[in-house]
């Protein structure tokens, strides 16, 4: 995990922490992780689309070698590993193409989960921190049967 990630709340460090707010299933924690899942696809997205065009770039650079081995008349299996290579480099290119597109996914459907969680769920926790009523914890309902 990236150490560039940035700061979230509820998140103690980037680590679900044994305490607090950070903890279980409470608001802020799943809040923290939701944003610290979009946060790492964005910076995975970041990293293809710099992959991507660095193996395109060394595609395009071997492809204009194979070329020029073949004006040297270079031995054909030489040119051949060559434009083979160039092959793979733009396979991986586009490979890469596809994990930016499955981690702007991932950070799509984090953020829409986020801002629904946060729809759903942010007036009950104001409503229980405003009260001076001690609230029960996270999941204790559930636990219990009740609902």
């Amino acid at each position: 995990m990236s150490d560039n990630l940035p700061a979230i709340p509820g998140m103690n460090n980037g680590v679900v922490g044994t305490g607090g707010a950070s903890s279980g299933n409470g608001f802020l924690a799943l809040a923290g992780r939701t944003a610290k899942l979009a946060a790492s696809a964005l910076f995975l997205k970041e990293g293809m689309h710099l992959l991507r065009s660095h193996m395109q770039a060394n595609a395009n650079a071997a492809m204009r070698l194979s070329e020029m081995c073949g004006q040297a008349e270079v031995e054909p299996r030489f040119t051949s590993m060559i434009e083979d290579t160039s092959t793979a480099l733009t396979g991986v290119a586009e490979a890469s193409g596809e994990m930016v597109n499955a981690a702007d996914s991932v950070d799509t459907d984090a953020r829409g989960f986020n801002n629904a969680h946060d729809r759903e769920y942010r007036p009950g926790y104001e409503a229980s921190n405003g009260s001076d009523v001690r609230q029960a914890k996270p999941g204790f309902y559930r636990r219990s049967g009740r609902r």
